[in-house]
């Protein structure tokens, strides 16, 4: 067995379901050939190899490299002002009625070239890869018009082939109504349905679709009408779903054979159940809650007792989760909803993977899967999800390559 390097002395959390806690080898062993995984186990079974290059990592954690599944990781500006106001009692309705919000973004991402996005998000994804995520989801959705979302688009694109992380992008073409639009809405959705994505779709820019359904975005019915669209464009889909309601958001997720549900804080069993028949995972953003003082949780026992997976995601956004660590988003997941260390960890990785349909590539340590692996400065996997700030990450690994 020929290998391009062999890294021993290490632990491994392979996050393999159905084993040992986080699929624990405690003395374990990697071989890696062409960027993949070519044999993960305990060293004592080590096979017969040759290897251009032996590390030793000194006992250290490895995972695999985490996955970050949703994120509007790609923006103008920021809203750190309007935070500020906010807390000195100014209300969202004052801040909208004043340009903000939303408006204030979209106006600075359109404003914005495609060098000046790409080093604001590679600012922001320095924060990610930081804290271990070798893998991010980036949406659109900023630009409301055909020029700027397409440009969000390209901009993702080249930070998967530039920045040092792979990069799966989502068309969220109903995110909200651009003020030009507002007295046509109508209008608006047909742009965004029936020439924004076809246009986006031919250039390659696209590797699922989203939508914002709630009572103050979108409506299923018009979110039916995109996913029907990334339906006859052979594109994926998934959903904003039951943030702030429950608006069928969830089983409509399912309807489509969505590949997640996102927030789903108010989903109901019905909506749980859908989403159980239909293997659509649950995207659990706990940054997002917690910015937004929330107090209804998602319905966890509810996921587990319908063994539905739940992700979680930092949902980096500049209004309502300005939040650019992994490791942060893990422990407000066990913090805010209870979920345990190891739920947690799953949702980064093994789950993760499954929200962005990349299963058979990425989210596991088993041969066959890409070399995409973080090094980790910690006594147990728990501690990912106990430090809130401290610095664990050791080193990052993607496609067989130190970065």
């Amino acid at each position: 067995m020929k290998a391009d390097i062999l890294l021993t002395d290490c632990r491994l959390a392979t996050m393999v379901a159905g084993g040992e806690a986080y699929g624990a080898i405690e003395d374990g062993a990697l071989l890696i050939a062409d960027g993949q995984i070519l044999w993960a186990g305990p060293r004592s079974e080590l096979p017969a190899h040759e290897a251009a290059e032996t590390e030793q990592l000194g006992g250290r954690w490895v995972t695999p490299g985490l996955i970050d599944c949703h994120t509007h990781l790609v923006f103008g500006g920021d809203r750190s002002g309007e935070f500020e106001q906010r807390l000195n009692g100014a209300t969202y309705e004052e801040i909208a009625r004043a340009g903000g919000g939303i408006v204030s973004t979209m106006a600075a991402t359109r404003a914005a070239s495609e060098d000046e996005l790409y080093a604001s998000a590679v600012a922001r994804l320095e924060g990610l890869k930081a804290t271990g995520v070798t893998t991010v989801e980036i949406k659109s959705g900023y630009g409301l018009d055909h020029d700027s979302e397409l440009k969000m688009l390209r901009v993702a694109r080249r930070i998967g082939r530039e920045a040092g992380v792979r990069v799966r992008t989502s068309y969220l073409g109903l995110h909200a109504v651009p003020p030009e639009h507002r007295p046509q809405r109508a209008a608006y959705v047909d742009k965004a349905v029936d020439d924004f994505l076809p246009a986006a779709a031919a250039e390659g820019l696209v590797d699922a679709v989203d939508a914002y359904c709630e009572p103050i975005a979108f409506s299923g019915e018009e979110v039916s009408r995109l996913f029907e669209k990334a339906r006859a464009l052979g594109l994926p889909v998934k959903l904003h779903a039951d943030q702030l309601s429950d608006g069928g958001g969830a089983a409509l997720a399912a309807k489509y054979g969505a590949l997640s549900a996102d927030h789903v804080e108010h989903t109901s069993e019905g909506g749980v159940q859908a989403m159980a028949a239909a293997g659509v995972v649950a995207v659990l953003l706990p940054g997002a809650f917690l910015m937004l003082r929330e107090t209804t949780p998602p319905p966890v026992d509810m996921f587990r007792r319908h063994a539905v997976d739940m992700a979680v995601a930092t949902d980096c956004n500049p209004g309502t989760s300005p939040v650019a660590s992994m490791t942060a988003a893990i422990n407000l997941a066990c913090v805010q909803f209870r979920l345990t260390p190891e739920e947690a960890l799953a949702g980064a990785t093994r789950h993760a993977a499954k929200a962005l349909g990349l299963s058979d590539e990425i989210g596991t340590i088993e041969a066959g899967k890409a070399a995409d692996l973080a090094v980790w400065d910690v006594t147990r996997p728990a501690e990912l999800a106990y430090w809130l700030g401290k610095p664990l990450l050791a080193r990052r690994m993607l496609g067989g390559a130190w970065s």
